[in-house]
């Protein structure tokens, strides 16, 4: 520790408490086993999707950039929290260039999923409300152009506060959480973090208010589709392939309301860590079972790979 407090670069993560009894259960069961699935599982959607021919619609590419956008998520995040669970409290520090590079990944990562979740929307809007001009709206360009406007806006909107940051002093090295965020960087600082505060909030309120009037609005306008048409098809069509969709979409929004809540109670930060490893384990878990599952062409198509092995193996 004397050379800790002697370099001004290296800061302390909290991290989670775990006694030393839970350590290898919570590290091989609840973390190891969760981020191989995650993995595996998003990735093989992502080779699925792109060596099938009837799953290459912009529903499924846009899909990808999800599961894509989870993969990074939980590559940047669980490998993290998996190695501090195995050390001691006092050796979990990181360097401060690693910290503003991983708040960076991190809020990235938080935004892009609202910036997916709302281009996909706007994608199950054009194929339920427009059926016979979907085709020439979800053009593999717009596609694109829809991807592009995703990433490229949650990325802008995550470099201002990253710059804003970086430009202040520290006076402190305590990360009060599990990986380095951007409030818990600025908040070392002694000066006056005014600024920070405020486009922290504003873009907080801009994503979120923008995320859920966009979806909201959208699934008003299906909704209505559905009731005034009366066809059992249309509202068929619309269950299938927007319930798992609006259902990670509330899920993700619910989770992010309990974080933000629990900010606000310092005596439950214990509580707070373990919602949000929990969200970065749930959501992209589900991801890949949701639409594994439940959307017809991914299940067929999964149906038919393991048939095709297991004719392979009989063959042998």
């Amino acid at each position: 520790m004397e050379n800790l407090t002697l370099n001004e670069d290296l800061l302390i993560l909290e991290g989670l408490k775990v006694t030393s009894q839970f350590k290898t259960p919570a590290f091989i069961l609840l973390l190891l086993l969760s981020f191989i699935f995650i993995i595996v599982s998003n990735m093989g959607l992502v080779v699925l999707i792109f060596r099938s021919r009837s799953l290459r619609q912009p529903m499924y590419l846009l899909f990808c950039n999800l599961v894509i956008n989870d993969i990074f998520g939980a590559a940047i995040i669980i490998p993290h929290v998996l190695k501090d669970i195995l050390i001691l409290h006092s050796e979990r520090y990181i360097h401060y260039i690693n910290c503003v590079a991983q708040s960076f990944c991190v809020h990235f990562h938080g935004i892009a999923s609202h910036t997916v979740l709302m281009v996909m929307a706007f994608d199950r809007y054009q194929a339920i409300c427009n059926p016979l001009r979907y085709t020439s709206i979800m053009t593999n360009r717009m596609v694109v152009k829809l991807s592009v406007v995703a990433w490229g806006s949650a990325f802008v909107m995550v470099v201002i506060p990253t710059g804003l940051t970086v430009r202040l002093s520290r006076c402190r090295r305590i990360i009060p959480n599990l990986f380095c965020d951007n409030a818990s960087l600025f908040n070392l600082s002694c000066e006056n973090i005014f600024i920070d505060n405020i486009y922290s909030l504003a873009y907080t309120v801009l994503l979120l208010s923008s995320s859920i009037g966009s979806v909201t609005l959208t699934y008003l306008k299906i909704a209505a589709v559905c009731v005034r048409s009366k066809s059992k098809s249309l509202n068929r069509k619309a269950l299938q392939t927007c319930a798992s969709h609006l259902a990670l979409y509330v899920l993700l929004v619910a989770l992010g309301f309990i974080v933000i809540i629990l900010h606000r109670f310092p005596q439950f930060s214990d509580h707070r860590k373990i919602v949000t490893v929990m969200g970065h384990i749930i959501i992209p878990a589900l991801n890949a079972v949701i639409y594994g599952v439940q959307i017809k062409e991914i299940r067929q198509t999964i149906k038919a790979l393991f048939h095709i092995h297991k004719v392979a193996l009989k063959g042998k």
